[in-house]
């Protein structure tokens, strides 16, 4: 796919934008895991989804909170407040939305080729994290 530009990227849904951030923040997982050394395929696997999770994902939406310009911000807010979304037994309605929220960020800076900001943003919240 092409770069969108900012309107473009806008223009589509939040749920939109979260589906494709997903992926997106999951490949920058899988490459932070890895780079915390080699493990066994269980251990690259538990680790990766411990920072996928929707209670991760929330504790990264209020780190974010700190960092963003307005426009990101924005584009975080529209994700929290997506609609139709059904949470996961395994996290509550409020961190599924914060979840949805930074999926949606790293969907659109990727959309609009902002690869560089979304390492920025993705240290950011993971740069504690040790192996």
């Amino acid at each position: 796919m092409d770069k969108l530009s900012k309107t473009e990227a806008k223009r589509l849904s939040p749920g939109a934008l979260a589906f494709y951030g997903d992926s997106v923040y999951e490949l920058y997982v899988r490459r932070r895991v890895l780079s915390l050394g080699d493990r066994p395929s269980a251990g690259l696997h538990n680790m990766s989804v411990s920072m996928a999770r929707a209670s991760f994902q929330a504790a990264a939406y209020e780190k974010l909170l700190t960092v963003l310009d307005e426009e990101e911000a924005d584009i975080l807010r529209r994700g929290r407040n997506a609609t139709g979304l059904n949470a996961p037994k395994s996290s509550n309605s409020a961190e599924y939305h914060k979840a949805t929220a930074v999926e949606a960020l790293f969907g659109y800076l990727s959309l609009i080729g902002a690869e560089e900001r979304i390492g920025q943003l993705f240290e950011y919240i993971t740069g504690d994290m040790k192996g």
